[in-house]
């Protein structure tokens, strides 16, 4: 999950991730949690949310940029750095929140994750998350593996969008039992007149990085242009967005089957 983030233009131009989070959080049982992880807390809006409904919270994210802003926006919740994919608690928690984080790690290391999260969890402790689910972003991935085709550069999906049956296996394995998911469209609206191209240019950085910038800028305008007639309506740019939303439980430490 390599990706360096702009963290004041994250919080101020693309405010909708964290506030479609606010769905997420409704699926936690809080008459049965009392602290909680926002992993992958990124600016902490949402640790916030999770505070105010009375929740003891722990964020943790990557990104030292984003945490800088979520401990000045949230001075009275404690933010750790560290990898989704291996860490640790000093004590563990009665759920474990995510949004919009997991589709950034690679497959390869889904199930480290997952580990992490089990451990950390108390018995009977909540697993709720939403990250991409498969098809997000389709048109758009799609347009720039052309474009990058056609200037001789291999387009490398930086993302991992599952099914549910995919991601259920995942977790079912790590020793969660599943709840709940769905899979579900949310054409989702950017800002600005350039809101497609500043949203490639925010999240789609990694597969641009051996591209000059000359043919960067090629590649951003042909894509762009291709993909106004799907995502350009009445003056507004979107993105098709597709979300996989899930709950699961860690029942008791007898049926993990961790090794």
């Amino acid at each position: 999950m390599n990706q360096n983030w702009n963290a004041e233009k994250y919080s101020s131009d693309f405010s909708f991730v964290h506030e479609y989070g606010n769905d997420v959080i409704s699926l936690i049982d809080l008459k049965n949690a009392r602290s909680v992880l926002d992993l992958g807390c990124g600016n902490g809006a949402l640790s916030k949310v999770l505070a105010e409904k009375g929740l003891i919270v722990t964020g943790m994210d990557a990104s030292e940029d984003m945490l800088a802003v979520a401990r000045k926006n949230c001075p009275g919740i404690r933010f750790h750095r560290a990898d989704a994919t291996d860490f640790t608690l000093e004590e563990s928690v009665d759920a474990v929140f995510s949004n919009a984080v997991f589709h950034w790690i690679d497959k390869s290391r889904q199930e480290d994750m997952m580990r992490c999260v089990y451990q950390a969890l108390n018995d009977g402790g909540q697993f709720v998350f939403e990250m991409g689910g498969i098809g997000n972003n389709r048109l758009i991935h799609t347009a720039l593996a052309q474009e990058f085709t056609k200037l001789g550069y291999t387009y490398t999906m930086p993302f991992y969008f599952p099914s549910i049956g995919e991601y259920a296996a995942m977790l079912e394995k790590t020793g969660f039992t599943v709840r709940c998911a769905v899979l579900f469209d949310r054409p989702t609206r950017l800002n600005g007149a350039d809101g497609l191209t500043d949203w490639i240019k925010m999240f789609v950085k990694n597969p641009f990085v051996n591209v000059t910038e000359d043919d960067r800028q090629v590649i951003l305008k042909k894509a762009v242009s291709a993909l106004a007639p799907a995502l350009f309506k009445d003056g507004v740019w979107y993105s098709d967005y597709v979300r996989l939303r899930m709950k699961a439980v860690k029942e008791n430490t007898g049926n993990s089957i961790l090794v």
